[in-house]
């Protein structure tokens, strides 16, 4: 049964490392709802990404192995729900 999961990742600042990510989640036909990109605020050189997907437990696992072996990608992380993606999102979001 689909349901909604949060995938937390936090990798280098590359030019294409956004692009890989969302193709292993294309290619396993997992469907992106909402995705936040970003930048490590005391070294531009890393960043991650926020990304909240409604897909099945077990493409989640697959797609969570397949993002690790990434090269920049340091680690990826999902959980059941969307309050972790509302609540990193405020978190990461600048508010004057």
């Amino acid at each position: 049964m689909k349901e909604e999961f949060t995938i937390e990742i936090a990798s280098e600042n590359n030019f294409s490392v956004l692009n890989r990510i969302i193709n292993i989640l294309n290619r396993r036909r997992i469907r992106i709802k909402k995705l936040m990109a970003y930048e490590n605020e005391n070294d531009f050189k890393k960043g991650g990404a926020i990304i909240l997907v409604h897909t099945t437990a077990d493409l989640i696992e697959k797609a969570k192995h397949q993002l690790e072996k990434l090269i920049e990608v340091e680690f990826a992380k999902y959980t059941q729900g969307s309050s972790l993606y509302l609540e990193r999102s405020e978190q990461i979001v600048d508010v004057d």
